[in-house]
């Protein structure tokens, strides 16, 4: 079984992984726990292999006595393999994806660096709004009565916010959907990539306990996830939880790489260890709609790609005009899966009594061969087989909902709409 970390990385340069994996605060001691247990399944494994080895020559030699004690010796060390077999997968599992070299160690995310801002933040001759006071105040958002169906942290979007959530949803596809587009993208952040575009895909939202563990999301962060017991079913936290596992056990074409999907799906999370925090409004529900970007390469150009979809994010951004800042993602902050994350902050005015501030918008991760190896996904190369690398990254949830609503505002408590967005609603005002 190789759907993990590499285990030849592993046995050869253990203490480098162990210092990788320190990066994101896992227990380098995974690692040794991981090694013992292989030892013993390598040597279980070559002890059935002799034991096979001696039964050929057995039965060649016509050795019935022989060939019958041998069987039974075969019989107990396949029990033993098998045994090894399950401790050493249980420790392999645990070993997060250790981080590109060039991310920086951190000890929360409070280490994580900004690399830069753009846009210049709107300036108001009046005290800004909060998005919740102006959105209920025209009445697209209603939480008291999401509170009486659903519980708290659910929202009914009505009116114009559901018009600007698909006019956001038109925008992506028509850029996404665009080789031309996607080349400019490219040639602006001095990116030599494939402009390939992106396939449109509705995932499942609700997939199998197998799908889910092949992404890498339930050893650690696995609180976050709803279960149903009774069919032994996930709900998605993100359209990638889907799309990812869409080819596990399969070698995919080289030719027909990159394969590009750009997913939309409703989104659920129990937003454990929140408790108290953003508890009105949109920003931490536990159920949200969100278009999802997600990419298969191969592994030379897996960076590459990944600073393309960073583009491709950023681009989305300057088109509606809403300023925001890049982070780049420490250790601390990454999740099992991810070797680098970059993620996109926006400038929200009305934040902290209109004194404003940076919400995240948008992340983007690789996570290398980690989820490949997992879900059992390779590509045909002149070499033969091999894993592929797996990259997804935010277009859109509905937070910039709330970005647009808060640097847009009016006055008046009427919102703007921005620019790149009117053709689709047939106004430039709500409220």
């Amino acid at each position: 079984m190789e759907h993990m970390v590499d285990a030849k990385l592993l046995r050869e340069n253990p203490e480098k992984i162990k210092e990788g994996i320190a990066k994101k605060k896992a227990d380098p001691a995974l690692v040794d726990d991981f090694l013992r247990a292989d030892e013993e399944w390598r040597k279980a494994t070559a002890e059935l292999e002799a034991i096979r080895v001696a039964q050929k020559k057995a039965s060649a030699e016509r050795n019935i006595e022989e060939g019958k004690r041998l069987k039974g010796e075969e019989k107990i060390l396949e029990e033993k393999v098998g045994v090894a077999e399950v401790a050493r997968n249980s420790s392999w599992i645990k070993i997060p994806n250790p981080p590109f070299d060039w991310v920086i160690k951190g000890d929360s995310d409070a280490d994580n660096k900004v690399l830069r801002e753009v846009g210049e933040k709107p300036k108001f001759d009046f005290k800004p709004k909060d998005y919740v006071e102006i959105a209920e105040s025209l009445g697209l958002i209603d939480t008291e009565r999401a509170a009486k169906v659903s519980g708290s942290r659910f929202a009914y979007l009505k009116g114009d916010l559901v018009r600007l959530e698909f006019a956001l949803g038109q925008f992506l596809f028509e850029t996404v959907s665009s080789s031309e587009t996607l080349a400019k993208i490219a040639k602006d952040a001095g990116l030599e990539v494939s402009d390939k575009t992106f396939i449109p895909v509705l995932p499942p939202v609700l997939i199998k306990k197998e799908a889910m563990a092949g992404m890498g999301y339930m050893e650690r962060g696995g609180d976050e996830i709803y279960r149903l017991e009774k069919d032994d079913m996930y709900l998605v936290g993100t359209s990638e939880q889907s799309i990812g596992p869409m080819h596990s056990g399969e070698i995919l074409d080289a030719k027909e790489l990159p394969l590009r999907y750009v997913g939309f799906s409703t989104c659920f999370r129990r937003e454990a260890g929140s408790y108290g925090k953003d508890t009105k409004g949109i920003l931490r529900v536990h159920q949200f709609n969100k278009f999802e970007m997600f990419s298969f390469i191969e592994p030379e150009k897996s960076e590459a790609e990944h600073k393309f979809l960073l583009a491709i994010e950023e681009y989305l951004m300057k088109e509606l005009g809403i300023p925001y800042h890049v982070l780049d993602i420490c250790g601390a902050d990454l999740g099992d899966p991810a070797a680098a994350k970059w993620d996109i902050e926006a400038w929200l005015p009305g934040q902290k009594g209109g004194e404003g501030e940076y919400r995240e918008t948008h992340s983007t991760s690789n996570t290398t061969d980690f989820q490949a190896r997992r879900l059992n996904i390779k590509y045909k190369s002149a070499d033969g087989a091999k894993f592929i690398h797996m990259l997804n990254g935010t277009a859109f949830s509905e937070r910039p909902l709330i970005a647009i609503i808060e640097n847009f505002q009016t006055a008046e408590g009427k919102i703007k709409i921005p620019k790149i967005l009117q053709k689709y609603l047939g106004k430039e005002e709500v409220g």
